[in-house]
């Protein structure tokens, strides 16, 4: 049963009625409470309660209130006594249920034989527990139900393999055992090429034609195998997923002693899924390399253009003239100011040089790139186009495939120069610039342009079109057919997906509320802001708004002595001590499955070897040192067996779940506040190793690095982590993680800062039901717009900040493309990352981005409006981006080891380390929050705290912490925690 539960919730749930006061008549006050608690349980959840903490407090104080007994009594009855038995017959009779007999098991079998997501156990025991209520059966206790549940499991596995095994052809299956056979003597070769099981699993290294040409190496070998895709079709990708990582974590040898018919299925899953990340890498090599080649040309170029512009003697200094005569004279005549120090004639001279060297600049910065490009780059053309195959829904971006196309076919031949008259493809490849520049003519005076330029030119045309989607690749899963991102059944369901985003069918009502609610927040600022002291709009440099900075709140002066009182009480806490008090109090290390078939650990060491493992990639020390730090008991092969078959990104954040929710769970209302309901996102750049794909030079923060993407609620609890690349995009990070974090907490609000918004996410918040509030960098130059003309007139004081009108007709054309691609987010078809790919000025053209756009714009108007009106907002907003900056801070206290810096190549490694911190630090929320609970509810601590103060409470404390030293870890001893 669920924990958390509205008012509304317990009426329609809990309401005590005739009927059941008439079933408990003649019971004593304990008898009666307890009884119709086991009633209403029942009435729900088709079973009864295993413990008594299975009982939410809410639930047990609502039907006490109504009853008028004290819910205390009911700490008194016995769950398993003979009084219980006799209640539990009178409900069952009175539901016309029976107790649990093993004759419904097989029936339930049957019954759940095309249930899609056999995998899931979570689901499973949902789908279980319905099929008994169902039947009208009381279901089996717990351990005896996952029993159930693992041989349902298993048979399905069976029959997945056997369905597998069918499929593949025998000499697929030779090819298997071949490449098993060989790999363990160290190599795989095939057509010369030679390739060991670790590089197949390997991320490719740096960018460049090495890491390009090992990708072609890795994804020919695997299609070599011969594993037909198409086998696949009908299977869950989450179920690929599961095999693949038992692959991944397994030796040759193991893989070499499972039966034919399960290592022919496991090595197929993992040769396609490896197929199609190689593909994702080799594509993703080919954008960034294509980049690269344009950047380094243009900095070279940058570089010698400086070096000659300071040799033209005297330009620097009447440029430096100028500008100081310009700001000391800022309201002189230009003649009174400039021309002493220039003529006119120098002037005319040096702008002329300056337009020349424009133009030379760009065409300096081509020249370089052909030359890189001639030299040493072309050689991977070939066997890029060999190995990927590129196609277009979209007949405006075909003459890229047809450009390609022709490229392949002409490589090897003598034909240097493409003319016009031969068909060439230009259109929707080459601009404006570029046709003036490049086109030229023969020997035989015909129209073309040279082979390489026009080979540089499409290239360049196809990472743009490969960027937003326009142009996808087959084989691919980040890059794979962008109608694929949507859900195929929108047709069939459209009802339900209206429905389940709360939005009207028809479009006219939805513009007609957003008018309505555009004109409102409009006519408001407009009759507010003249009597609003914060807020002003000049008329100045095409209109700004100037908004006054509120004060800096006072810190609250209880807060510190706080910290310190928590300090006196738990000195020195061992950060290892923290971890494993947690696990102690809610046994987070459940959810972390082994990824083998079977489990040989017995529980204690398990546990053990798990903890060290968390705790040495969260700190960042490593495994090394924590198996020094186990006085023998474990060896740095222990270690490294229990990361490789128990870590992995599900089975964390589950971990993480689990420890969230419980964080939700120990809250108490009168000291944190009701539950939130907001969060603040933001990202953390971390030093990392750089012979990978995500590794990128951060140019803000000047080094080399990947980002983490926190979502951080108003207290302290990090709810969802994400590992991306510098250069990805925030909005796409802050819409994963607020539809994505799988926690208890019910999000309707998101704070992020300027990066973390734009127009379009602005349009997604409002379709996906939750408000986007960013604090803005550049508020002054912000704009709103209007509804219609005719209201210009009605906002005279805002004149100066208004601009055009909302164009509601292609929002009405494309508002069932906006539910389908919001559909598309919720539910999951594919990432945020790779829907708003296609929603980029890439792809302006693109109708649905152009009606999310003005979407964007009214919903940003809105805000706005509230925004500048509302100094209350602005400090909330404040407030939620300083709880995740806090969090970013204590990153650097708890990830220590290796100076912060993530030190490895491999993703899932890095993105296991950015999980086990992500668990540890919220762990030390956990364990702070039960802390500060027992210091305030002490008696001299009750009536100390004021608002100020439980306003500014965190529980992301760590000044009585110590992260550091030599680790011993003994269950046998637990913290004093109790109340």
């Amino acid at each position: 049963m669920k924990q958390y539960w509205e008012d509304d919730g317990l009426i329609e749930h809990f309401l005590i009625d005739e009927e059941d006061i008439l079933l408990a008549k003649g019971f004593t006050h304990i008898n009666k409470l307890s009884f119709l608690v086991l009633l209403k349980f029942f009435q729900l959840e088709a079973r009864f309660p295993r413990d008594k903490d299975e009982i939410p407090n809410t639930v047990l104080n609502y039907i006490a209130n109504q009853l008028k007994i004290d819910e205390q009594e009911f700490k008194k009855y016995d769950l398993a006594g003979r009084t219980c038995i006799r209640h539990r017959n009178i409900i069952r009779n009175f539901f016309s249920f029976s107790e649990y007999s093993t004759k419904v098991d097989e029936k339930i079998y049957q019954n759940l034989s095309d249930f899609g997501e056999w995998y899931n156990v979570d689901k499973l025991n949902i789908e279980f527990l319905e099929e008994y209520r169902k039947l009208k059966t009381e279901p089996p206790v717990t351990n005896q139900l996952e029993r159930l549940i693992k041989a349902y499991i298993n048979r399905k596995e069976q029959e997945l393999f056997k369905y597998i095994d069918d499929s593949i052809p025998d000499t697929t299956k030779e090819h298997i055992d071949y490449l098993l056979k060989t790999l363990e003597e160290n190599e795989y070769s095939d057509n010369g090429k030679e390739v060991t099981l670790n590089e197949l699993k390997s991320d490719p290294g740096r960018i460049g034609l090495e890491s390009i040409f090992k990708e072609i190496d890795k994804l020919e070998i695997i299609r070599s195998i011969g594993v037909p895709s198409e086998i696949f079709s009908s299977v869950k990708q989450d179920i690929l997923q599961k095999y693949k990582l038992r692959v991944a974590s397994e030796l040759i040898s193991e893989l070499r002693a499972h039966p034919n018919h399960i290592k022919y299925t496991y090595l197929s899953i993992f040769l396609h899924i490896r197929s199609r990340q190689i593909t994702d890498n080799l594509v993703e090599l080919l954008i960034q390399l294509i980049h690269k080649i344009s950047s380094n040309a243009e900095n070279r170029v940058v570089k010698e253009f400086v070096k000659d512009f300071k040799k033209v003697g005297g330009k620097f200094n009447i440029l430096l003239r100028m500008a100081e005569n310009s700001l000391q004279f800022p309201d002189e005549t230009i003649r009174n100011v400039i021309y002493p120090v220039a003529k006119e004639e120098t002037l005319r001279d040096l702008v002329a040089e300056l337009k020349n060297n424009n133009g030379a600049f760009k065409g300096k910065v081509f020249k370089v790139i052909k030359n890189s490009y001639s030299r040493h780059y072309r050689r991977m053309l070939p066997a890029v186009l060999n190995a990927l195959e590129f196609k277009s829904n979209n007949l405006q971006h075909r003459p890229v495939i047809k450009a390609l196309q022709l490229i392949k076919e002409s490589y090897d031949t003598d034909i240097n120069f493409f003319t016009i008259d031969q068909g060439l493809p230009i259109d929707g490849i080459m601009t404006t610039t570029q046709k003036k520049g490049l086109l030229s003519e023969d020997e035989n005076g015909q129209i073309g342009i040279d082979k390489k330029e026009y080979e540089i030119i499409v290239l360049q045309a196809l990472r743009d079109k490969l960027r937003c989607k326009e142009i996808w690749v087959k084989g691919s899963d980040k890059f794979k057919n962008p109608e694929l991102d949507l859900p195929q059944d929108f047709e069939r369901k459209r009802n339900h997906y209206y429905s389940s985003l709360n939005k009207p069918k028809d479009p006219d009502p939805f513009i007609e509320q957003l008018q309505q609610d555009l004109s409102d927040s409009l006519r408001n600022f407009n009759n507010k802001v003249n009597s609003n002291p914060d807020v002003r709009i000049s008329s100045k440099n095409g209109g700004k708004i100037i908004l006054t900075p509120f004060e800096k709140q006072e810190d609250p002066k209880n807060i510190e002595l706080l910290k310190q009182d928590v300090a006196q009480r738990w000195p020195m806490i061992d950060l290892l001590d923290i971890l494993k008090e947690v696990d102690m109090q809610i046994n987070f290390t459940e959810q972390i499955h082994t990824m083998a078939d079977r489990e040989i650990i017995d529980s204690l060491s398990r546990r053990k070897r798990l903890l060290l493992v968390l705790f040495g990639l969260g700190t960042n020390t490593g495994l090394k040192r924590m198996s020094n730090s186990s006085n023998g008991e474990f060896s740095y092969s222990n270690l490294r067996y229990i990361k490789r078959k128990y870590l992995n990104k599900d089975n964390l954040r589950n971990a993480n779940i689990q420890v969230v929710n419980h964080i939700h769970k120990i809250r108490l209302n009168n000291i944190w506040g009701e539950g939130s309901t907001s969060c603040a996102s933001d990202s953390k750049k971390f030093g990392s190793w750089d012979q990978n794909l995500m590794t990128e030079w951060h140019i803000r923060y000047r080094g080399r690095g990947v980002m983490i993407y926190w979502h951080v609620e108003k207290k302290s609890t990090c709810i969802y982590s994400q590992l991306k690349s510098v250069s990805s995009s925030e909005v796409a990070n802050m819409i994963e993680g607020i539809l994505n974090h799988s926690t208890d907490f019910e999000l309707d609000k998101n704070y992020v800062d300027t990066h973390g918004q734009s127009e379009i996410a602005f349009a997604f918040s409002h379709l996906l039901n939750f408000s986007l509030m960013p604090r803005f960098k550049t508020i002054n130059k912000k704009k709103l717009y209007i509804t219609n003309n005719s209201m210009k007139s009605e906002l005279k004081n805002l004149t100066p900040i208004l601009t055009r009108t909302i164009d509601w007709d292609l929002i009405k054309s494309q508002y069932d493309q906006m539910i389908k691609y919001s559909t598309a987010l919720k539910i999951g078809t594919a990432s945020a990352e790779a829907i708003l790919k296609r929603f980029t000025r890439n792809s302006i053209q693109h109708p649905t981005y152009k009606a999310l756009q003005e979407l964007g714009k009214v919903i940003k108007t809105i805000f706005l409006c509230e925004y500048l009106l509302s100094k209350d907002m602005r400090i909330e907003i404040n407030q939620g981006l300083n709880v995740v900056e806090n969090w970013n801070s204590a990153n650097g206290f708890i990830f220590y080891g290796k100076s912060g810096e993530i030190s490895t190549n491999n993703l899932e490694d890095q993105e296991i380390s950015v999980l086990c911190l992500h668990l540890l630090q919220n762990c030390l929320v956990y364990v702070n929050t039960l802390m500060i609970q027992r210091v305030l509810n002490t008696s001299e601590w009750q009536e100390k705290m004021g608002t100020e103060d439980l306003r500014a409470l965190t529980p992301l404390i760590y000044n009585h912490i110590n992260p550091y030293g030599r680790f011993e870890l003994d269950l046998s001893e637990r913290l004093n925690l109790a109340v």
